[in-house]
């Protein structure tokens, strides 16, 4: 039977602090083919592994993470104490820097990265700035790199400074986004399943691979998958492939490294 492939988002975030190098690491260990995280950048313009522009949800800080340089920000507990409380306190879990994750990939040289740019830091910052640090930290995964975002700007630099394979993320479920993302032939379109209008709205027809999130329902992913849905983005990457039917949507076997 075919099945969807499974992205792990934001690592394996049910059960770990999202986007660290634990959960992302757990994440694999699971069998996770596709592994799925968030950059931003810090006010000297590191590349670090994270969701928000603000420190408060995931940290407890009231501060805003684009404001603070790197070395503020290394020294940081990403423990989530709003959903872990004090679980993760004490195990050196950081807000890991993209080059952390990087050196954990080129262990995993079987598993693809989709690596979110947000649009905060692009705008802050801007495209040029931005990719330019996230090129550097990742080149020596660059083949298993695909760079994905909102902005389109940043997807069509990323792809003429030579990443291999770009994502769109779809804002809308609209004519506008359609025409987008026709006029920019992505290798993926990612988008909300809760975005998709009925349950008999056909999806778009193009060059990309679908991949619907957030997903932590097995039979969910199977429907969506009977409809057109190549990849499967979920928080619960180790309770999806934990279900026989979707057990062929992961990796197993860990590089010899």
């Amino acid at each position: 039977m075919s099945v969807p492939q499974l992205v792990a988002h934001r690592g394996y975030a049910t059960h770990f602090p999202e986007n660290t190098l634990l959960s992302i690491h757990e994440a694999l260990k699971s069998g996770a083919c596709f592994v799925e995280f968030d950059v931003q950048c810090t006010a000297d313009g590191v590349p670090v592994v994270f969701h928000d522009a603000t420190l408060a949800r995931t940290t407890g800080i009231q501060k805003n993470l684009l404001k603070q340089r790197y070395k503020e920000i290394r020294i940081v507990s990403a423990h989530d104490p709003a959903r872990f409380g004090k679980q993760f306190l004490h195990r050196e879990v950081r807000i890991p820097g993209l080059s952390q994750v990087a050196a954990l990939l080129r262990d995993w040289p079987q598993v693809t990265a989709f690596i979110e740019l947000k649009e905060e830091s692009l705008e802050i910052f801007g495209v040029a700035a931005v990719l330019k640090a996230v090129m550097a930290r990742i080149a020596p995964v660059l083949k298993q790199s695909c760079i994905i975002s909102y902005h389109d700007a940043a997807l069509r630099a990323a792809r003429e400074a030579g990443v291999m394979r770009i994502g769109r993320v779809l804002k809308t479920w609209s004519d506008g986004d359609r025409a987008r993302a026709e006029e920019l032939a992505p290798d993926f379109l990612i988008c909300n399943h809760q975005k998709i209008p009925t349950a008999s709205t056909p999806f778009w027809h193009g060059p990309w691979q679908w991949c619907f999130y957030e997903v932590t329902d097995p039979e969910r992913a199977i429907t969506l998958h009977a409809r057109g849905a190549d990849l499967i983005e979920t928080m619960d990457i180790g309770g999806m492939l934990a279900d026989a039917r979707l057990k062929q949507g992961g990796c197993f076997e860990r590089s010899a490294l």
